[in-house]
Formats: C-alpha cells, structure tokens, sequence
C-alpha cells in the first residue's frame, strides 16, 4: 500500500526524533511504499480530482541523508491507500485551506487520517471546552478587562495565544500581576485576537505530560516534558527534558473518556497534554513523541500506529 504524507519539508526533518519519519520506517517495515508532499503541492482544477505533486520516496538508513527521491510524478490523493495529513502548526489559512482540499479528495475516494473535517473542529487549544469537568479554571476572551477578573480570582495564570506551537508565547503572571497589561496586549493585540488564560498549575515542575490515543485507545506510556531552570515551559522545542513514564490513573481516565469520542470523529491519532490532573490540550495536528517514549521505554507507538491505520483501512 503506498502512504502519502502531507507534512514539512522532508528536508527539515530530525529524523533522531520526528514521529512521522518513525511512522514511515514502520510502514516500510511492513512493506508499504510511502510518497510525501507539502500542502502547497495540493491543487483541484474542475473536472478533475484532488492531484499533488509528490516525491516517491524510499528509506536509505542513513541519518542525515535519510531518504532517496526514486521518482517524481502528479498523482490524484484517492491513488493513494492513506492519506497522512502531518503538517506541523500553526493551523493559520493556508492549512485551513489544506483541509478542504483534503475533504474533496475524501469525496473522490481518499482515505485521510486524520480526518480533515475533524481537523477543523478541533483547534488545539479550544478543543478542551467540549470537557469542562478534565481542565482547570480556563478562560476564552478578547476583552483585558475578563483577563484581570481572571487574575484577581487565581492570583497566578498562564497567558497563551491560541494559534502557538511549541510554548510559543506563552505567559505567566504571578500575585504581584507584574507586566499583565503589556502582556495581554501583545497577545491580543489591543482587542482584536483572542487568547487562552488558565489558572497556574504548580504541578508543570513534574512534567507537561503528552499522552497519546491511537484509535482511540491510550498509549501506555506518557512523555513528561519537564521545564528546565527557570523555564516555565515543559516543552520538547523550549528545551524542556523529556520523560518517558507510565500513566497514572488520571491519565488513563481523560484518555479512556475522550479517546472514544475523538476516535469516533475520525481522530486516529490525537496528543492530549495533561498538567498534574487536568487536561490542558488537545493536540491533533501532528502528534510527536513516539520516538521519545520507544528509546525510554520500548513501547513501539509507530507500531501502535500503524496496526491502528491498518485496521482502519480493512
């Protein structure tokens, strides 16, 4: 079967880590053939199907010169036995755009994991409104004035903007509410962007935890992405530690209780992001840390994932 990933560049990936490239080596294993674009390679003319221009690709074993082009060619999506949509964020117009080209191409007969349509209905940073009762005191606003009630009640929050990646612009504002006026008007930009506030979370010294559901059904093992110094950000990409560790019994509850529901959307592979006991995000773009948790632990998530899209497939 061959498997067309929709993702970055194939140049920039770091392959010692990258997710995507450990579900292809496990695809390969298996002896599917794998093709890879970017989203601006996505086009529809009418009277035609969804067609990209894509790259053939085969594995070399090598680190830094990982892949081999064996062919270059135009090539309709629903040719293909999978669809991978692993474009890393930020979700602005263009992968919006990417989305609904991907939902036509499902209308012509492409499989396309994970399903364009649920990509749009679940912005990583808002999707956790669906489920008040996993996260803590979080507020949605455009308004400064929402986000200085907010502080006076929680003394201590984090600000963050809803379209970052990676710990991007994230903020925290203690007790003594140093800085809260210029920092909401960078996030917001004098009213016209809304932003995420939630109470601080003193639990973040343990770990950010990115736990992992696969068809619906949870990943054994998080990776707690623990701030370093005097770091605020547990994340992988703002130097955090990753640590690989089994879930607790919380973890496994918010996975157990959503994973179901996200799967049933067509959400085959989602990240959720858990603090302590709370659930923080819900990450469906492109998930990472399967190669983090494998090296620590030797649980094969690229495996997990591919008998997942193969099952989904048959």
């Amino acid at each position: 079967m061959k498997l067309l990933f929709v993702a970055d560049p194939l140049e920039t990936f770091k392959t010692y880590k990258d997710s995507s490239f450990a579900m292809m080596r496990e695809a390969v294993r298996r002896g599917h053939t794998l093709a890879a674009c970017e989203p601006r390679h996505l086009h529809w003319q009418r009277g035609r199907p969804v067609m990209a221009q894509v790259r053939e690709i085969t594995l070399t074993g090598d680190a830094e010169a990982w892949f081999t082009t064996t062919a270059e060619r135009t090539m309709p999506l629903a040719e293909a036995g999978a669809v991978l949509m692993r474009k890393d964020p930020p979700f602005d117009s263009e992968y919006f755009y990417a989305t609904h080209l991907l939902g036509q191409a499902e209308r012509e007969g492409a499989r396309v994991f994970n399903k364009p349509a649920a990509l749009r209905d679940h912005p990583e940073k808002l999707a956790i409104l669906e489920f008040p009762q996993y996260i803590p005191p979080t507020l949605v606003t455009r308004q400064a004035a929402d986000v200085r009630c907010f502080h006076a009640e929680h003394s201590d929050i984090i600000l963050k903007p809803l379209d970052g990646m990676g710990g991007a612009g994230i903020f925290r504002v203690g007790p003594d509410g140093m800085n809260l006026g210029s920092i909401v008007e960078t996030l917001n930009r004098d009213g016209a962007q809304t932003l995420m506030v939630q109470k601080y979370l003193p639990e973040i010294v343990h770990g950010d935890k990115r736990v992992l559901v696969i068809g619906g059904k949870p990943v054994p093992y998080s990776l707690a992405r623990i701030p370093q110094g005097s770091e605020i950000r547990g994340n992988l990409a703002a130097g955090g530690k990753g640590v690989a560790q089994p879930l607790t019994a919380r973890d496994r509850e918010i996975a157990e209780a959503l994973g179901p529901q996200l799967a049933a959307r067509g959400l085959l592979l989602v990240g959720l992001d858990v603090i302590g006991d709370h659930l923080t995000e819900i990450n469906v773009t492109s998930p990472t840390c399967f190669q983090e948790i494998m090296q620590q632990t030797g649980c094969d998530v690229a495996a997990l994932f591919i008998d997942a899209l193969e099952a989904a497939l048959a």
